[in-house]
């Protein structure tokens, strides 16, 4: 037997993937149905390009959707209520010791990850290292690269 894994996500997380599944379920599924009709009509099924690529689309989409399911079905929405210890929802105002130049990142689960609008996961290197910390500490981040040191400076 397999374990189920948890998925952590924030509130807004968890209701982004549902609106991708229902997106899915009721506009993209019945598009693929249609596609599936449509390539069927044209006759031999064995050389029929549209055919083969709407089996092919319909795959992808049918995976996605169960895809989706596990992690809304193992999900965990975390709360985060406490805003004096850094958490999975917090978002927290760092500065980096050597050249004290702020940043704001949201800490996210890791499936809602996306660096590009400063949103990080709990698993990531500044993640794990300020996850559990105050305002005013002084945190050591080890990345592949090496480790540099960030200090705590909010928590919303």
């Amino acid at each position: 037997m397999s374990q189920k894994q948890e998925i952590l996500v924030t509130a807004e997380g968890y209701l982004e993937l549902e609106n991708e599944l229902n997106d899915l379920k009721i506009n993209k599924r019945p598009e693929v149905i249609k596609a599936l009709k449509e390539a069927r009509a044209l006759g031999d099924l064995s050389e029929n390009a549209d055919y083969d690529a709407a089996r092919d689309e319909q795959a992808k989409l049918e995976g996605r959707i169960k895809e989706l399911e596990y992690k809304l079905e193992n999900a965990q929405i975390i709360s985060n209520n406490n805003k004096d210890v850094i958490s999975v929802g917090s978002t927290v105002t760092i500065s980096y010791v050597d050249d004290n130049e702020k940043e704001e990142y949201k800490i996210v689960g890791s499936l809602e990850a996306d660096p590009f609008n400063n949103k990080i996961s709990n698993e990531s290197p500044i993640g794990a290292a300020v996850i559990g910390k105050k305002v005013n500490d002084i945190v050591t981040v080890e990345t592949p690269n090496g480790s540099f040191d960030v200090k705590i400076e909010s928590i919303a």
